[in-house]
């Protein structure tokens, strides 16, 4: 390398550190302060800052991140099990009624603004509504051999949301101005069919004596 080379790349790295200082010191100027994430100790819990959403903001949406997850909750006992205590197979109709309700990482209500600023989000993002709350209602034949207890199941299909909620504040909020919270939403999805099944098993001693008795 010439001399005359060196002190154009001495130049050049000058120039260089003088456009980045100059750049940190007009943020500091503006009182610009980068972007924080509520997930550091000594820091507005994420709880506290989705009770901040138009409550204190200039500006607060969700961003949905991808699709959304549909999967199968466990399938759990619904309506009275039926026992019969006859020497005969019995066939009874079961009426039976199940709700499923949402749920948040947070752990807020979502009747809150933050809950309709996601449920507008969702809908827009995805073509249909969000389900806060969903109940199936059912008349199931089941079939109980003598001896037998027979009951009736429910798997219902849930969705799952990930995203994240971003925040501007009009002034300094624990040192920032913008704030992103990472938020977590599950929920029944009506417009998908679960599972309905049932079974028999033999009474035990105490189903026996509480039924049959």
């Amino acid at each position: 390398m010439s001399m005359r080379d060196e002190r154009r790349g001495t130049m050049r790295r000058r120039a260089a550190a003088t456009c980045t200082t100059t750049g940190f010191a007009l943020l500091l100027a503006v009182g610009l302060a980068p972007p924080a994430f509520a997930d550091h100790e000594e820091m507005p819990t994420a709880r506290q800052l989705l009770e901040k959403c138009d409550n204190g903001t200039d500006k607060c949406v969700f961003h949905p991140k991808g699709t959304p997850e549909y999967h199968q909750d466990a399938s759990e006992v619904v309506g009275n099990p039926v026992y019969n205590c006859t020497d005969r197979k019995q066939t009874t109709i079961v009426e039976w009624s199940d709700t499923k309700t949402e749920s948040n990482s947070i752990g807020l209500s979502m009747t809150t603004t933050f809950g309709v600023i996601f449920k507008v989000a969702f809908k827009v993002s995805y073509g249909h509504s969000w389900s806060e709350s969903h109940t199936e209602s059912q008349s199931t034949f089941v079939d109980a051999p003598p001896g037998h207890v027979a009951r009736v199941y429910r798997g219902a299909m849930m969705q799952k949301v990930n995203g994240t909620y971003e925040l501007h504040f009009g002034d300094r909020y624990h040192g920032h101005y913008y704030w992103y919270v990472p938020f977590e939403a599950t929920g029944p999805a009506k417009e998908k069919s679960g599972t309905v099944t049932q079974s028999a098993t033999p009474m035990t001693e105490e189903e026996r004596a509480a039924h049959c008795d």
